[in-house]
């Protein structure tokens, strides 16, 4: 008996070795595999200030040609188009009839309230001559003056709002929207159509307040445009704002003819060079500093000891620098180099 239980007892004691040893190993094994705790990396780059210098500037304003006149044509009464004269791009005249609404039933009105102005005018009349007998009150007199005024005005209402059926151009112009059709209802105020005058054409562009007292109303200006890259054309300034606008700049607007030659259409892009510079203080970075192209500029710049990605909006280049009119500050210091490791946020070490 005692010998069965030394045997028992032998038996745990090597299968809880076993175990032991077991356990023991596979902690050894799962460390050696557990991957090696790297310290934080930190990326080499050099990194310069955003320096901030005067350039003498020229004077080339971006603007979008308008039309020199645009009206909407609107509809004074409420009716169905009875007829519709115009198609689009059709070419009218002031004054040139483009609908006419339906208006039998108002001159059916018409006939009637005239009807009433008549018989209110004998039945005056005839009450005047018998107050004059002292046969009739000056009361009812008076009723029926006030009806016949009434009836009057009733019956101006009406051949006023049949003239208005006729809807007419109010400019010279092409026709650039056409919002009914024939037999369609329109209520008074509703809009049948817009006309564009591209007679002459307007340029809108925005000056700094050190660029705006360099011009003068009257001066004449030269345009050009992608559309005919070597025709110029020549406006005048017409207006200059007095007061600018929030962003601190100012409105200037620019009339020029609208040659036949060479037609420009309301929307397109033209360059309005004014012939002169200004000098003018920008923040300028070198182009290295880019992560991409000018129109979808970003930077990184060095903060706390990381990269901090920054989008930008990027202006003219000057001799390898480019100039940033918006996203950064003076003395803010910009990535030169490295940004091919870099991610926003990442641990950098700047390079001297």
């Amino acid at each position: 008996m005692k010998k069965k239980i030394i045997v028992t007892l032998v038996c745990v004691g090597i299968i809880a070795f076993v175990v032991f040893k077991l356990a023991t190993n596979k902690k050894k094994i799962d460390e050696k595999n557990q991957p090696a705790q790297l310290e934080d990396v930190r990326i080499p780059v050099t990194a310069i200030p955003v320096s901030e210098e005067v350039q003498d500037i020229e004077l080339i304003k971006t603007g979008m040609l308008a039309p020199f006149k645009e009206a909407k044509v609107l509809s004074v009464t409420s009716g169905n188009i009875q007829r519709l004269l115009f198609k689009l791009g059709d070419q009218v005249r002031q004054g040139q009839t483009l609908a006419v609404i339906d208006t039998r039933l108002l001159e059916i009105d018409l006939q009637k309230a005239e009807s009433n102005v008549s018989k209110l005018k004998r039945d005056l009349q005839t009450y005047t001559d018998l107050l004059e007998g002292s046969a009739a009150t000056q009361e009812k007199v008076n009723d029926i003056r006030q009806s016949y005024n009434d009836a009057q005005n009733l019956s101006q209402q009406l051949r006023r709002q049949i003239a208005d059926a006729t809807i007419k151009s109010p400019i010279n112009g092409i026709i650039g929207n056409k919002a009914v059709e024939e037999g369609m209802y329109i209520t008074a105020g509703g809009e049948i159509g817009s006309i564009v005058n591209l007679s002459q054409l307007k340029v809108e562009v925005y000056f700094t307040e050190v660029e705006v007292y360099q011009i003068k109303v009257g001066q004449k200006i030269k345009l050009s445009t992608d559309v005919y890259p070597d025709k110029p054309f020549y406006g005048t300034i017409t207006f200059i704002s007095p007061q600018a606008n929030q962003a601190y700049n100012y409105q200037v607007e620019i009339t020029a003819n609208n040659d036949k030659q060479t037609p420009l259409r309301s929307g397109t892009f033209v360059y309005a060079d004014f012939s002169r510079t200004t000098p003018q203080k920008i923040l300028l970075i070198p182009r290295e500093a880019l992560n991409a192209s000018t129109q979808d500029a970003s930077v990184y710049i060095a903060k706390d000891g990381k990269a901090v990605l920054r989008h930008i909006k990027a202006g003219a280049e000057f001799g390898g620098k480019i100039q940033v009119t918006e996203g950064l500050q003076a003395g803010e210091q910009v990535i030169t180099s490295g940004q091919i490791n870099l991610k926003d946020g990442k641990l950098i070490n700047i390079s001297k």
